[in-house]
């Protein structure tokens, strides 16, 4: 059973100022989301999910879905404010979604295989969706044994301002113990930093951080379905308030329900957080294409 591409796309992008998920960056105004779908193919994926906002799924079936759909089967499902279990009323005032857990969740009804998980403006390289995808094609599909893609943390900052990590305590087997969601981490003077409560946590550089590649199986849905409820019980009031899925694994790690093994495939990240992150990420796109990493144009 080969495994299936979960895109989570529906985040409005507040920092970048716009829907990056459509910002073009390769030379036929390719998106990044265009070249996570073609490395993931060519690893052997064979279907793809998008999680997205109802309010621009026309623009992003045309930037997006409709130059694919030709070569893998392609589903949209919608990350809405208001889907969220019985007995639970949306607060009035609520504008943030529930966090990249509730976002996965919305795929339950059509992803019945192994899954990964990615955001949808991260460049994760073709190494990446290598490992995943060897990784995903020999589990279990009712296995509780998760994966997760490791980056060091240096090579994940950006120059525009602070970003949010999990930072990952991994054992010597590779296996994943831990996840700490570190929220304002900056690069200073040779010095990298969390802020928590106007203080500085320093970092050493090394550390291995989640950059939101996951791989799971079905049994995930079941998981989050669970702790959402809880989440809801206790922040469904709290307007900022979400429910990521660093959270959720590390309950299950802490009460022995699910492992997660690191892989750790040297590739290269390099993503848009802010405005200013862009030209980085277009020359780091042409570079590859000049290496023949890429074709000129990725869809004929």
């Amino acid at each position: 059973m080969k495994p299936t591409l979960l895109i989570m796309a529906a985040g409005m992008g507040s920092r970048y100022g716009s829907l990056k998920q459509l910002d073009g960056i390769g030379p036929n105004n390719e998106t990044i989301l265009d070249y996570s779908i073609f490395d993931a193919l060519k690893a052997g994926f064979d279907k793809v999910v998008f999680v997205i906002r109802k309010n621009f799924s026309d623009e992003f079936y045309k930037h997006v879905i409709s130059k694919i759909e030709k070569y893998t089967e392609c589903h949209c499902v919608f990350q809405e404010l208001d889907d969220i279990p019985s007995g639970f009323s949306l607060p009035p005032d609520r504008e943030k979604p529930w966090g990249t857990a509730h976002a996965i969740l919305m795929a339950k009804d059509v992803v019945k295989e192994p899954f990964a998980a990615i955001n949808a403006d991260d460049f994760y390289g073709r190494e990446a969706y290598i490992a995943m995808a060897n990784f995903l094609s020999k589990i279990n599909i009712k296995s509780n044994n998760y994966a997760m893609v490791g980056y060091e943390i240096m090579k994940t900052l950006s120059e525009s301002g602070s970003v949010s990590r999990g930072v990952c305590e991994v054992d010597n087997n590779n296996m994943l113990l831990s996840v700490l969601e570190r929220k304002k981490i900056s690069a200073e003077n040779n010095t990298i930093f969390d802020v928590v409560d106007d203080k500085k946590i320093f970092l050493r550089g090394n550390e291995t951080v989640s950059m939101n590649f996951w791989g799971f199986t079905p049994t995930f849905f079941h998981y989050i379905e669970k702790y959402f409820v809880d989440f809801l019980n206790e922040h469904i009031n709290e307007q900022k308030s979400e429910l990521y899925i660093p959270t959720v694994i590390f309950e299950l790690l802490k009460k022995k329900e699910a492992s997660v093994e690191v892989l750790n495939c040297g590739a290269k990240w390099f993503g848009v957080t802010y405005k200013e992150d862009r030209p980085n990420v277009v020359n780091n796109v042409a570079a590859l294409i000049k290496n023949g990493i890429y074709p000129e144009k990725l869809w004929k």
